[in-house]
């Protein structure tokens, strides 16, 4: 069994992080809207980040719970998005902003519904 508290730490940590990203992309309505200001390229970067948080939260998660835990909520691709992590962090000039603007629009807000279902299957 793993320890659930620091697990629910995590889950805590990444739900902020899902939100804080959700909370920037909100002036985002188009891709170019990322590069074609120093305002866009800034909110970029700060995504970035927040994507890179949350890509090695979940490597923690994993690493916790010996893999159980993610496994349990198939409709996430947690490989991707631990995968998204390590593009951005180790090939970062390489960034592709229609890929974060995808991230943000299409990935972002099924996260976070999966994030809090499993706090809530853990607090159970």
């Amino acid at each position: 069994m793993y320890d659930k508290t620091l697990v629910l730490d995590i889950l805590h940590q990444l739900l902020e992080a899902t939100e804080k990203i959700q909370q920037r992309f909100e002036q985002i309505e188009t891709v170019s809207d990322f590069t074609d200001s120093p305002f866009g390229m800034e909110r970029m970067d700060s995504i970035c980040m927040q994507l890179i948080a949350i890509g090695e939260s979940l490597k923690n998660i994993d690493k916790i719970t010996k893999r159980e835990l993610l496994v349990q909520y198939p409709e996430i691709d947690w490989k991707g998005a631990k995968g998204l992590r390590d593009i951005i962090a180790h090939q970062y000039f390489n960034v592709d902003a229609e890929e974060i603007f995808w991230v943000c629009e299409k990935h972002l807000p099924p996260l976070s519904e999966t994030i809090r279902q499993m706090i809530s299957d853990i607090t159970l």
